[in-house]
């Protein structure tokens, strides 16, 4: 009898409930950013860090590994130990419209990782160089009907979403406007500023201080609702193009196999993270909106993004080499 105690005692404690997190974390925890540092989605990871780092008195760093459209730093860190060390963030992009776009990834959206929490959202806004005679979506469209071919829009690269989120209210509207693609946000931000690109739709964050000294010209939301950091600028729907609701989100992602005890200790801490006004506040004067969920709800939202944002790579042709 007692060679059987013995034998069965490691089982008993290894399968114990919460076992694996009790002691959660005693190291370093690591967070990889599969973009580059500065954007909306490092300002995500690096609030999550900083909250846990404080919550748990252990060292947090957020790793940046930028390129491919985000497969570079989610294919390493599809690699890492399932140890709830080792975490990356994840968004439209990587894990919802990257499946359809490349024909293969060095990681699966689904397999690759368990899901923690969603941390926030990117709504999209529509934003031309003040040259440009319109200031409504209807003089656009008026102005672009009457010159098609001759308008042309920046993005952040073939396939992203501020790629397709324009071919989208293109396809609404029924406008001829020329994509020009750049490497980045910031440089298709740019070639707005200078004139270089008549438009671009991006994220309420990059544009904002621009529109402030009126070196850029917002002209609609992509949200059903107005945001508050730009409340003056009303919706697509308001300004007589409905059926357009495009929005970034960004979530936390552990390795694949990860102990659940140890997701459910994550995901607590940032949702008591989000409950926080000294954390939301920040985000919404930003043009950025912060929110958590359970892991099965970002699970649910992967599965109906892909969907969704698969047949908008289809109808647009998008395609990257």
């Amino acid at each position: 009898m007692a060679a059987l105690i013995l034998f069965a005692a490691p089982n008993a404690v290894a399968q114990t409930p919460g076992g694996a997190a009790r002691d959660f974390p005693a190291k370093r925890i690591t967070i990889v950013v599969p973009f580059a540092p500065a954007g909306a989605g490092d300002l995500f990871a690096r609030t999550v860090a900083q909250h846990l780092q404080k919550a748990w008195g252990r060292e947090v760093i957020v790793e940046n590994r930028s390129g491919a459209g985000g497969g570079i730093g989610l294919g390493y860190a599809a690699k890492a130990p399932a140890d709830g060390y080792n975490l990356a963030l994840g968004n439209l992009g990587t894990l919802a419209i990257n499946p359809s776009l490349y024909k293969k990834l060095p990681y699966d959206p689904v397999k690759s990782f368990d899901p923690v929490s969603l941390v926030g959202g990117t709504p999209l806004i529509l934003v031309t160089h003040p040259s440009l005679p319109v200031k409504s979506v209807k003089e656009l469209i008026v102005f672009g009907k009457n010159r098609p071919g001759e308008l042309n829009y920046a993005s952040a690269g073939t396939g992203g979403p501020t790629h397709l989120a324009m071919e989208i209210i293109k396809s609404k509207a029924g406008l001829n406007i020329v994509h020009i693609p750049y490497r980045g946000n910031q440089a298709a931000i740019t070639a707005v500023i200078s004139g270089e690109a008549h438009m671009m739709v991006t994220t309420i964050l990059t544009p904002l201080p621009h529109m402030k000294t009126g070196r850029l010209r917002g002209i609609a939301v992509t949200t059903s609702r107005r945001q508050p950091a730009v409340p003056d600028i009303p919706t697509m729907a308001e300004a007589g193009l409905p059926g357009i609701d495009v929005s970034g989100w960004y979530g936390i992602l552990a390795t694949a196999g990860t102990p659940p005890e140890i997701i459910a200790k994550l995901n607590a801490e940032i949702v008591r993270m989000i409950r926080l006004r000294e954390v939301t506040d920040p985000f919404l004067k930003q043009g950025l909106e912060i929110f958590s969920s359970t892991p099965k709800e970002f699970a649910d939202k992967i599965n109906t993004e892909t969907v969704k944002w698969g047949k908008v790579v289809r109808d647009t042709n998008a395609t990257v080499n």
